[in-house]
């Protein structure tokens, strides 16, 4: 491809800067001048720079299948995670999943006192990685091929990392032994199906988030850390329930309750078309047992009307033979045209209104306590190696490989929950817009 000419490349990259800063995503003057120094095109050759330098992914590796397995990560995101490490001139920086084009920005602001390690599980993408870093005149970074699970000893600083950054895909977080006292890391993690960026601060052996979840999407995991839905299909329904944190329960006997109608369970509690509900979903996901995510086939045989986007799982939990599924109907157009949606439950089976109800009970919850508050608070312990089991089910408590992920809500009146009406009626279609 033909290398743009530089005033072209140069002015792209400041008009990202300016769109970046409009938006709120850059809020230092030291990420700021990282971003206008590195030359993102650079680390994608195969692109237009009209592609590189827009607010958006590039795909820099895929399987025969097409799947994406290296990126550079919308420029947006990149910004955020930067601005959450609270990276210092001088600080020693572990980057998890490579490219070039971060390690290139966090050797901007770590400067010439600092040290930048990036880590893939790739060959092909550190030598990538190696290749652009020393073109763009960052041969100073190291550049590691290992698995991110496995640490190697010599990777490590004396007294840990001062920052370290994921970006893949990540379903627990191993590193915290690797962290310096007072560190900051900030990974995509994964928590029943949404992958949430979190900042998170390193004290007295245990990690406290500090500053509001985004919901993001990266490349999955490889190696021992790559994740697994735990996902199960229930016979002859095209309906697929995963139980990413938690115990898969038994799916053959809700075979029969998928063939009837559901009876709907209102809640009088209201969503914006393009208001996000992502919340709603971790803290059901934490207060009910038996929580999972479905799935359902747009042509199966089943009574799962209007089937929830592949990339976007509905809630659920299974009670024995019966089920419910957390739903939305249109009630209007809304002021601003974007529609007005109403958070109803479906339920399946002899007791799916009994499950439905349940489910909208905590919803509701929610809604009372918590829909106002600016964002739950996370906290990462490692996994006691003396391994004494807990209980089946601790609300809010996701139980990791390393790690027991705590999720604590605070308090905050955000409305006023209205009874529960349970219509014994067949589900009309909805969906949000």
């Amino acid at each position: 491809m033909t290398t743009p000419p530089t005033s072209d490349a140069s002015e792209l990259r400041h008009q990202l800067v300016e769109q970046l800063q409009a938006a709120k995503h850059i809020r230092s003057a030291a990420v700021e001048r990282a971003f206008r120094t590195v030359p993102r095109h650079t680390f994608a050759p195969e692109s237009a720079v009209e592609a590189a330098y827009a607010n958006d992914i590039v795909a820099t590796r895929r399987r025969d299948d097409g799947t994406v397995t290296s990126s550079i990560s919308a420029p947006w995101l990149q910004a955020d995670m930067l601005e959450a490490a609270r990276i210092q001139p001088g600080h020693r920086v572990l980057e998890i999943g490579s490219g070039g084009y971060n390690a290139a920005l966090i050797s901007e602001l770590i400067g010439p006192a600092g040290h930048v390690t990036t880590l893939d599980i790739d060959p092909a993408v550190a030598e990538r990685a190696t290749c652009f870093l020393a073109e763009a005149g960052y041969d100073t970074v190291d550049v590691v091929t290992a698995d991110a699970e496995h640490l190697p000893d010599e990777v490590v600083p004396a007294g840990g990392f001062d920052a370290i950054i994921v970006t893949v895909d990540t379903w627990d977080l191993p590193w915290i032994d690797a962290l310096a006292e007072g560190g900051r890391l900030v990974a995509p993690l994964r928590l029943h199906g949404y992958h949430w960026a979190i900042g998170f601060t390193k004290e007295k052996e245990a990690m406290h988030s500090d500053e509001p979840l985004v919901v993001c999407g990266f490349v999955a995991m490889q190696g021992d850390g790559a994740w697994s839905p735990n996902r199960r299909t229930v016979p002859g329904t095209g309906v697929h329930l995963s139980w990413e944190d938690g115990t898969p329960l038994k799916v053959d006997q809700l075979a029969l309750a998928l063939t009837r109608e559901p009876t709907v369970t209102r809640t009088d509690i209201t969503v914006g078309g393009q208001e996000p509900f992502d919340l709603l979903t971790l803290y059901l996901a934490g207060a009910l047992p038996g929580f999972c995510r479905l799935e359902a086939d747009p042509d199966g045989a089943h009574q799962v009307l209007n089937p929830p986007p592949p990339h976007w799982p509905a809630a659920a939990i299974v009670r024995g033979a019966s089920l419910a599924r957390l739903a939305h109907e249109r009630l209007d157009d809304g002021d601003d045209g974007k529609g007005r949606y109403e958070f109803v439950v479906h339920g399946y089976g002899d007791h799916g209104c009994l499950a439905a109800q349940e489910m909208a009970e905590h919803v509701e919850i929610w809604q009372r306590d918590h829909r106002g508050a600016h964002c739950p608070l996370i906290t990462a312990r490692p996994v006691s190696g003396r391994g004494t089991a807990g209980p089946d089910h601790e609300p809010h408590v996701f139980p990791k490989r390393h790690t027991r992920i705590t999720v604590n809500w605070p308090i905050v009146p955000g409305g006023t929950a209205r009874p529960t009406v349970i219509e014994e009626v067949p589900a009309e279609g909805m969906q949000l817009s």
